[in-house]
């Protein structure tokens, strides 16, 4: 999915591109020297989850006690979308202060796979969790408020085309979150937190066209803190310490990994 947006990206890029070289007629030439000005973004979204796991001699299922020697999980996220506007405050020719937020709506089914499955591997209630069936699937579906702070580097204007690169920081806030849910993955409920910090960095070009500059950009997204809310304490490994599910238990961290097309309009 990622190579078919860069795809998309090249493709809008190209044609601006050759119109922007040929042409001697500087459009907007007095719009960059405006301290502060404003502007609205669409934007396709692919995010994704960074999953990484604990030792595996900790990865004990506390019903009975059993070490699973093969476990992952696998992520397939939809595409999303994001749409938000602009304030650009220009610090000096070639470097601006940007607010861009946005509401953002993406869906993420994990499933849980273990080679083992086979084996018997089940909760409390005897029920199978790797089994390939909806026990071994969660979907996790988001309402974000994103609210990035980022730093605008631009390079000098060459008629009408100027590119930049572009990062920061970023807060969301999950308004689909059920962290303070009191069931778990036992009653089939993955949990994540509310509030997360994020940063993500990009590369783009501005065009300056006749009534508007057009601001296409193509970023990546990486979550800092773990979005994972574990499930309650249902046992004990066998060295006696508290393990929450074999849904939660094994993973270490589980954060937010994604990419996306900005198409700004200013």
């Amino acid at each position: 999915m990622k190579k078919y947006i860069l795809v998309i990206l090249i493709f809008i890029i190209s044609i601006p591109v050759s119109y922007a070289q040929k042409t001697k007629i500087q459009h907007l030439p007095n719009r960059d020297r405006r301290t502060i000005h404003f502007g609205y973004y669409l934007s396709i979204v692919n995010n994704s989850y960074k999953v990484s796991y604990n030792a595996q001699e900790e990865w004990i299922n506390p019903t009975p006690p059993q070490e699973i020697n093969d476990f992952f999980v696998s992520v397939d996220a939809s595409l999303g979308f994001r749409v938000g506007f602009i304030v650009d405050y220009r610090l000096n020719k070639n470097l601006s202060l940007r607010l861009e937020p946005g509401l953002m709506s993406n869906t993420k089914e994990l499933t849980f796979v273990s080679a083992y499955f086979h084996n018997g591997i089940s909760g409390p209630d005897g029920t199978p969790v790797y089994d390939g069936t909806q026990n071994s699937i969660r979907e996790v579906s988001g309402t974000y408020m994103h609210i990035p702070v980022l730093l605008k580097f631009s390079s000098n204007r060459y008629n009408n085309i100027r590119p930049y690169v572009i990062g920061g920081v970023s807060y969301d806030y999950n308004f689909s979150s059920n962290q303070d849910n009191k069931e778990d993955n036992y009653s089939a409920e993955f949990r994540t937190k509310t509030s997360n910090f994020m940063y993500e960095v990009g590369v783009g070009m501005d065009f300056y066209l006749p009534y508007f500059k057009f601001t296409p950009s193509i970023r990546g997204v990486f979550a800092i803190n773990n979005e994972l809310v574990n499930d309650e304490i249902h046992g004990y490994d066998v060295n006696g310490k508290p393990y929450s599910s074999p849904w939660t238990g094994p993973i270490d961290y589980l954060g937010t990994r994604g990419i996306f097309l900005n198409l700004a309009f200013e």
